[in-house]
């Protein structure tokens, strides 16, 4: 018999639906889904095919058949190579036997040896947090040099995505001053560090590549939205980048860092202000995220500087190996709060996917026009010239990607879009207008370097309220996983199934995991070049650890490694107290593994929250100094018989 079904009385930010629209949802798709093959199937919804139907809580639920039940590798040696490790709430990090682990740049750390030293109090002044890595580490990418050097040194490249404004002040936020703001600021972006391995241990290396790329660092707009557009003229201060969620890299070599939730950022205390229609779709407000920016800065001042906020929500390109080059915010990617920006190459054109990651919101895709290579060879960007589509998925388990092209079906200007700028300003409205499905929370999406197969995490719903799902409730989330039309990722077509249900199968029967590989809140997404799926997990900290959230099983966050050819999933590491798992890379040779453990010791449900007499109230870790304060970080895996990672 399951456990009590937990009650769910509060719901994070990202869990609130902003969408108005009357968009099927993913659950409605696949309930009717499950009704046709009930009916084909003489009433029994469990026949053949990869979709389960069960019950829970009085409403239809949906297992992967596919992803549990084990198949042939034909003769290959199997993917996953190492003992599971178990759950656990301690405020410690675990990985598998046989396995090492170094922290390596947390927060606060000089870009450069040279630079301003960390101080345990966080009393550096912006100016120095400017020079040093930023808060909260979230996606990553490693850049090998020096030919046969690139597994012993490269350039680490790193978001930060937001900032915990009771760790980073040393007085916490009850007041907000300009200094505040500005250090606030420079903790944000991207750090980009040249590290190297000596005598078995990574180090941060001097390096003129080094550089912080800040919400105060100038950039430029390429593409059909430029910087001149009459919706980006703003207050006079370089644009930046804030939110950097996860990222991308293109095949030319460049890394791309996305921008999530940046209408956090921004509020006013003119009671007059009231949101746009477009500003409201994206979850815009006069309170904003709870930064108060704007009481010391005008810049993020919803009233007084009313352009700020469309300066945002982009894709950003960085070339790491030019330090002095501008950052460019490709607009031809649309803009929405973009989880990430996963690039594959398909019949010599670019393609790359991006999850929306808010309750009911969509999947897109840009296509690149013709390809790459001659693209580049005319001086011109692949991202800038191309069509970005929008999916829609059917119930009979099929799939199309819709295009948001100015002049196309709804978007003309008969019916208020002026043009494509217009269109890629208000990308949500547009996808509204076509009719994509709404889903899950979309998050990272990985491409199978074997097959070209596309898997995307959805986080979770909201709660057990959520109308979005495959089952209602889905407080776990599931991964979805599609497979192009002739595997061709330019295609407009695609077929779709559900990779796995996470959860807990005492609090829901229909989840097919145990003590091995339960796990909730899928989140991060990556393959290895063999083929290994790398799931990491971002349990809300107003679940983590409880039973009332259904939690309690689960403990900290995770990171997993799924084969998709059978299905087996087994738990690789769990991180410490109140962390999010997040960022993954690897050396060429697959033998180091760099991930991110993001915001320990932040607030929890289960365990406090940390204050300035107190930061260590949930957790102190990397450092565990009795002084200190917890600090995001980078966590380098080998295993200690120098082998691949996960093997």
């Amino acid at each position: 018999m399951s456990a009590q079904r937990p009650v769910f009385p509060e719901v994070d930010p990202d869990e609130v639906s902003s969408n108005p629209s009357g968009n099927r949802t993913f659950g409605e798709v696949v309930e009717k889904r499950m009704s046709r093959r009930a009916a084909l199937k003489g009433g029994t919804a469990a026949a053949a095919g990869f979709l389960v139907a069960t019950q829970l809580g009085g409403s239809t639920a949906v297992a992967a058949e596919s992803a549990q039940a084990p198949a042939s590798r034909g003769g290959r040696r199997p993917l996953l190579g190492f003992d599971p490790v178990p759950t656990h709430s301690d405020d410690t990090l675990t990985v598998p036997e046989g396995y090492r682990t170094q922290v390596l740049i947390p927060w606060g750390t000089p870009i450069r040896p040279s630079g301003p030293r960390w101080r345990k109090d966080a009393s550096n002044s912006a100016a120095e947090q400017a020079e040093q890595v930023g808060m909260n580490h979230d996606g990553m990418h490693f850049f090998p040099l020096g030919g046969r050097e690139g597994n012993r040194r490269g350039l680490l490249v790193l978001n930060h995505e937001y900032v915990d404004q009771q760790l980073l002040f040393p007085d916490g936020d009850d007041e907000i001053t300009a200094e505040k703001v500005a250090k606030a600021v420079a903790a944000h972006g991207v750090s980009v560090v040249e590290i190297e391995r000596r005598d078995g241990t990574w180090r941060v290396a001097e390096s003129r590549r080094a550089r912080r790329v800040t919400g105060d660092t100038p950039v430029d707009f390429s593409g059909p939205v430029r910087a001149n557009h009459p919706s980006l003229r703003a207050a006079d201060a370089p644009a930046g980048t804030l939110n950097n969620c996860s990222n991308g890299y293109t095949p030319w070599g460049t890394y791309l860092t996305c921008e999530e939730n940046w209408n956090n950022y921004f509020g006013t205390e003119d009671s007059d202000w009231q949101p746009t229609t477009s500003q409201a779709r994206y979850g815009v407000s006069r309170t904003g995220g709870g930064y108060r920016w704007h009481e010391a800065d005008s810049r993020f001042d919803l009233a007084a500087n009313p352009n700020e906020i469309n300066r945002f929500g982009w894709v950003v390109e960085i070339d790491p190996t030019k330090p002095d080059a501008k950052p460019v915010k490709r607009t031809a990617l649309g803009r929405i709060k973009h989880e990430g920006c996963t690039v594959t190459e398909s019949r010599g054109r670019v393609v790359a996917y991006t999850g929306d990651d808010q309750d009911g919101d969509y999947i897109y895709k840009f296509v690149g026009d013709g390809s790459w290579r001659v693209q580049r060879a005319l001086g011109r960007s692949p991202l800038d010239h191309g069509t970005l589509y929008v999916a829609r998925f059917e119930d009979d388990g099929t799939g199309e990607w819709l295009p948001l092209v100015h002049g196309r079906g709804p978007l003309t200007r008969a019916n208020g879009w002026a043009d494509q700028a217009d269109v890629l300003l208000r990308t949500r409205e547009a996808a509204d207008a076509v009719g994509a499905t709404r889903m899950d929370r979309p998050e990272w999406i990985a491409v199978n370097p074997r097959n070209q197969d596309v898997y995307c995490t959805l986080t979770n719903g909201s709660g057990w309220n959520s109308a979005v799902s495959p089952r209602k409730p889905n407080p776990y989330g599931h991964i979805v996983r599609w497979t192009e039309h002739r595997r061709d990722n330019t295609a407009t077509t695609f077929e779709w199934d559900i990779f796995v249900l996470a959860g807990d199968p005492e609090y829901d029967p229909s989840v097919e995991l145990d003590e091995t590989n339960i796990f909730g809140s899928p989140d991060g997404l990556a393959f290895d070049d063999d083929g290994r799926l790398w799931i990491l997990t971002d349990v809300s900290n107003s679940s983590q650890n409880l039973a009332s959230r259904g939690y309690d099983n689960i403990g900290n966050n995770q990171l997993l490694v799924a084969d998709p050819d059978t299905g087996e999933i087994r738990r690789f590491l769990v991180g410490p107290r109140g962390a999010e798992i997040t960022g993954v890379a690897f050396t060429p040779d697959q033998k180091t593994l760099f991930v991110n453990v993001q915001h320990p010791g932040e607030a929890t449900a289960a365990y406090g929250e940390p204050t300035p007499d107190n930061p260590r109230a949930v957790s102190n870790w990397p450092d565990f100094d009795p002084e200190g304060r917890p600090r995001s970080a980078t966590v380098v895996i080998t295993r200690a018989d120098g082998g691949v990672v996960g093997a």
